[in-house]
């Protein structure tokens, strides 16, 4: 339906002095400090994880070499999306408007919507990311934050506390160690460490103290802050606004081809006028996908509560 005279009755009449709520400031693109972005020309992009070789055993005196074997682990699908919307303003609308530009304005307004459902859809995986009704599994058949990511060698992998534990000293000193214990399928260490931390807004200002202070926080005692002398968390913190649980925090890893974005067409916008109507049609259109690699990419937890 076009938006016609009657839903833009002020704009019609002289002597409105102001237009106003388009002028937002919106929240930047917080999902690029999470996705390792990546372009895509088909309709699906698939990604096997592989497991390569044990550590090399003792060859004793005369005895034969020891062969090992590689193989996949398992592969993870991303599906893209295509997500579009548009408006329509009749001619008459166009014409008879007295302030500035219908379009213009309406189209920054569109932009926004689409920008908006991007980082939705991006802060989803995290919000979904732990054991719940109808959330995702992926290619190791866990969800994203699990104690019991599968080896092939028949151990685990575990990217979240036992517990849930709420953001703290001591919870994010036991994250950057239960991340250096990480291994790869046959259980060599792969030496991870942490990179950036990601909190919602409520916990900023714990972050903060956390990771910026020179002094332990909470204690009367002179002790240096461990976490910031040996540059544990190296990315120091930032803000996702998109996060649900005011609890959750998540310590994103260096380890490649975690969590991914893959961008099959991006935003394009168009326009055309119909003959017969005369009215103005807008329309915004892009295509991509957000997912999971290596689940070891990230480490997660959901807070205590």
């Amino acid at each position: 339906m076009a938006i016609s005279r009657a839903q833009l009755l002020k704009e019609l009449l002289p002597g409105l002095n102001a237009l106003f709520g388009m002028e937002y400031a919106r929240y930047g693109e917080e999902h690029k400090e999470i996705y390792e972005q990546e372009s895509s020309e088909r309709s699906f992009e698939e990604e096997t994880k592989l497991a390569g070789f044990s550590a090399a055993p003792v060859k004793n005196e005369g005895s034969a070499i020891a062969y090992d074997n590689a193989q996949e682990a398992w592969t993870a699908r991303y599906t893209h999306e295509t997500i579009a919307m548009g408006f329509s303003i009749t001619e008459e609308a166009m014409e008879d408007n007295l302030y500035d530009s219908l379009s213009g304005r309406y189209t920054k307004s569109l932009a926004r919507g689409m920008a908006y459902t991007k980082q939705i859809k991006a802060a989803a995986i995290l919000n979904t990311g732990f054991t719940g009704s109808g959330n995702p599994t992926y290619g190791d058949g866990q969800v994203l934050f699990s104690t019991a990511h599968p080896l092939v060698n028949g151990g685990t992998n575990s990217n979240r506390p036992t517990t849930g534990a709420d953001l703290n000293e001591t919870s994010l000193e036991a994250a950057v160690i239960q991340i250096a214990a990480w291994t790869d399928e046959k259980g060599l260490l792969i030496a991870a460490k942490p990179k950036k931390l990601i909190v919602p807004p409520q916990l900023q200002f714990v972050a903060t103290r956390l990771l910026e202070t020179s002094l332990r926080v909470g204690t009367a005692d002179n002790d240096i802050n461990a976490l910031k002398n040996n540059g544990s968390i190296p990315g120091g913190y930032c803000i996702n606004h998109y996060l649900t649980d005011t609890n959750a925090w998540f310590l994103t890893t260096d380890v490649p081809n975690g969590l991914k974005h893959f961008v099959r067409m991006p935003l394009a916008t168009s326009m055309d006028g119909d003959f017969d109507t005369g009215n103005q049609r807008y329309k915004a259109r892009e295509r991509y996908s957000f997912g999971v690699s290596d689940p070891l990419g990230i480490f997660g937890s959901p807070g205590s509560t």
